[in-house]
Parts: C-alpha cells; structure tokens; sequence
C-alpha cells in the first residue's frame, strides 16, 4: 500500500511514520507540510491512500480533496471534531482524531483494506463537512498546474454556465469546475444573494437597481456589469435592501 502523509506539524508526521513502521507491506512514498505539496505529490504519484491533516494553512484539508479528487483513499487527521467528524461518519469516511493510539491507527487501516475502492461522494462529503465550520472565505480555482485563491469578499458576481460558473473577481474573471448550487450553498447569504438562475452577486458590488420594463429589473454593479435580476430575485433584493 503507497501512502502520502499530509500534516504542517513536523512533529505529527513523525509520530505517523513511526507508527506505520509497524506495517512491512505500507510504503510512505511522500510526505507532504502544506496542502499545495499534497495536491502536487497526490497528482504525481497516485497513491493507494493520504493520510491528510484538516487544519493547515494555505490549502487546508478539504481544499486538497477538492483540487487533488477522489479517486485515491483518505483517512482526515483532525484535533477538532466540533464541525467534520458527523458528516464523515455518515458515509463511512475514516479518521484520525489527535492524539490517536496504534490501536486506533490499526482500526482505520482496516477499514481502508475493507473498501476494494475509495468510497462514493469524498469530494461532496468534504464539501459538507468544510460549510459545517461556517461560510466559504476563499475560493480555489485550478487553472492547469496553477491554483488561484480568491477571497470571497473579493468577488463581484458569478455566472452559471452549464458545468461552470465564471468568477468575477478584482477585474478578472476566472472559470471553474461546478454547479451553481454547490457554490451557493458554501457562501455567506449576509454577502450574496442569487437574483437569477445563472447569476449570484455580492451585495456591496451593486450600485443601483434598474427596471428596464414593467415587468424586469437588472442590477448594475459598480464595474459596469449589468446583471439580470427575476421577479423572486427583486423581491429578495428589496427585502434585504430596505
């Protein structure tokens, strides 16, 4: 079995390391200190299973399941239960609470051995799991071997289109893998609100509301982009705008 370990604390890695010892037949064939590492080193190397710390800086761990993907096995690291630990349980997803026992390792590996696949729905569990602790703050887009990281406070709209959506951002716009519905569900509805089947807005980007017919509205946003408001979309914007 080729395994990835994924943790910032050097400290963690070793304990982790020096307890797969125990098993000849595992082979750690990279260690990795930071989420970006993870992505390169899963991407590169495929491995059978990633041992992957949730808390990091730069790219935490549910940032790497969606960038990397599901197709290999995970087992989350994790010294907070409070917001993951249920959404993981459900499908039957392993993982590591810290400070974990051999004993405790050894179950998880089981587990692991038990699945002659990764299990379904890793990414959408992950996505589940991340909005328990709370609204998006960035967003990830890959764009070949590069990722940008966009602040959601830093976005002016997003547009649907048909399995993307386009981000707007600082002036530039970015494309990206996903449904509208998954994107929405994960941002802050204090910040943005859907006024149209294919299109999102931040509400501190619009300049002004205008009604180009009796019976239609578009919200012009401070860069100029005209966006299509529909009649539920209106009414939501009035009740929050009052």
């Amino acid at each position: 079995m080729r395994v990835i370990i994924v943790d910032d604390e050097h400290l963690a890695r070793a304990v982790l390391r020096e307890y797969l010892a125990a098993w000849p037949e595992i082979d750690i064939v990279a260690e990795c200190a930071n989420g970006f590492e993870a992505v390169k080193a899963i991407g590169e190397l495929h491995p059978d299973l990633v041992f992957l710390d949730i808390q990091m800086p730069k790219l935490d761990g549910f940032e790497v399941v969606e960038l990397a993907g599901a197709g290999t096995r995970y087992v989350f690291v994790t010294a907070y239960d409070a917001f993951a630990l249920k959404a993981f349980e459900v499908r039957a997803i392993d993982y590591l609470l810290k400070p974990f026992s051999r004993e405790r390792l050894a179950q998880a590996l089981d587990t692991v051995r038990s699945r002659a696949t990764p299990p379904e729905g890793v990414k959408a569990v992950a996505q589940e799991a991340a909005r328990r602790h709370g609204p998006l703050e960035r967003i990830l887009i890959r764009d070949g071997t590069r990722v940008h990281v966009v602040p959601t406070t830093a976005i002016d709209w997003i547009e649907a289109q048909d399995d993307y959506v386009q981000i707007s951002a600082g002036g530039k716009t970015h494309l990206k893998n996903g449904r509208m519905a998954e994107l929405e569900q994960g941002l802050d509805p204090a910040l943005f609100l859907r006024v149209h089947r294919s299109y999102i807005v931040n509400l501190g980007a619009i300049a002004r509301i205008e009604a180009p017919t009796r019976d239609s509205w578009c919200a012009v946003l401070k860069d100029g982009k005209r966006v299509p408001v529909s009649r539920s979309g209106y009414a939501r914007l009035k009740e929050l705008m009052r």
